[in-house]
């Protein structure tokens, strides 16, 4: 990107919508909201900008692209993103807590596929508590015989992976880590995701989540008694 036509404040943004959108590029974004607004791009012609026009433009270039996809993509143009801060965190810090990673592109929504995210933003959850402890880059600046174990094998620390998608060959590697993956419905924020996750926690938690938080093999009987009378 011409850093003579943008700035590199909405370059950046432009390159995190554009990997926010399926198949699509920030040379791609770009073209479509040139289509839109015309050049220069500023700050305050984003602010202008329609999910209808941004759907419509260059003869309907995203006109397939699902409405939230682009609403998300939209909304990162407008405002950036407030991506949480890293917290530290020592092994026992959180009693009863779980290690999770979400696949993200943003930093904010589990939005990506296992194979082609751009991170996974790592939380330590208890019923009472989220800290993010790390965020781990995708990138592999060498050659890897497998990509999806090299994926696998940097959130081998985790018990739960949240994702948008995956192949089977790649969740059978996952779960041969130990990893127990959970592919959701649709774009989802991370906030959410952990608030959900906490409920969960802090009530009657499943076996298998249960078990990985080191609930005794009694008490995962009670929870499952408990599942089947309630």
């Amino acid at each position: 990107m011409d850093s003579q036509i943008i700035s590199r404040e909405l370059a950046l943004r432009i390159g995190l919508a554009a990997r926010a959108l399926p198949d699509t590029d920030a040379k791609r974004l770009l073209s479509v909201l040139t289509d839109c607004i015309g050049l220069p791009l500023t700050e305050q012609k984003l602010l202008g900008l329609t999910l209808d026009t941004l759907k419509t433009a260059s003869a309907g270039e995203f006109a397939a692209i699902d409405p939230p996809l682009l609403t998300h993509a939209l909304s990162i143009l407008k405002s950036g993103l407030n991506v949480p801060e890293q917290q530290a965190y020592n092994e026992g810090d959180m009693p009863g807590s779980i290690r999770i990673a979400c696949a993200s592109n943003d930093g904010i929504n589990v939005d990506g596929h296992f194979g082609s995210c751009s991170q996974f933003m790592v939380y330590q959850v208890s019923a009472d508590e989220t800290r993010l402890i790390d965020i781990r880059n995708t990138d592999c600046r060498q050659e890897v015989e497998d990509k999806n174990l090299f994926r696998a094998e940097l959130i081998q620390d985790c018990q739960v992976l949240y994702i948008a998608s995956v192949g089977g060959p790649a969740a059978a590697k996952i779960v041969k880590l130990g990893i127990h993956p959970i592919k959701l419905p649709a774009v989802d924020a991370i906030a959410g995701v952990l608030n959900q996750l906490q409920s969960v926690i802090a009530g009657t938690p499943p076996p298998w989540l249960a078990k990985v938080m080191g609930i005794e093999a009694s008490e995962r009987f009670h929870f499952e008694r408990e599942e089947a009378t309630g």
